[in-house]
């Protein structure tokens, strides 16, 4: 497999992962995309969440999501996000993956 980096941001700050932590959220958000039509696999992405509204770019390319998946994604990464330590309150977050 490439190198790859896993970034993840909550309000602005970068919050730091041990190799277990990216290597599951690398897992987890490639597992959604790759269920969703029309995704390739990733080598770069940047995943954001705000308010109510997931927008996802995939290799350059705007993902669209209907309102049950914008849901179902920014509750699964915010579940997984706030069980972080130093992670409460989440206003923004923003994933960043890249190959």
């Amino acid at each position: 497999m490439a190198s790859k980096q896993v970034n993840l941001y909550v309000n602005d700050a970068p919050i730091e992962m041990d190799f277990f932590v990216q290597g599951y959220v690398d897992r987890v958000i490639s597992g959604i995309l790759s269920s969703l039509k029309g995704t390739c696999r990733v080598r770069n992405l940047d995943l954001s969440v705000e308010r109510d509204a997931v927008n996802i770019n995939l290799n350059g390319s705007k993902v669209p999501v209907n309102d049950f998946v914008n849901k179902i994604i920014r509750n699964t990464v915010l579940g997984m996000v706030t069980s972080l330590k130093g992670v409460s309150e989440v206003k923004k977050l923003k994933i960043e993956i890249s190959r």
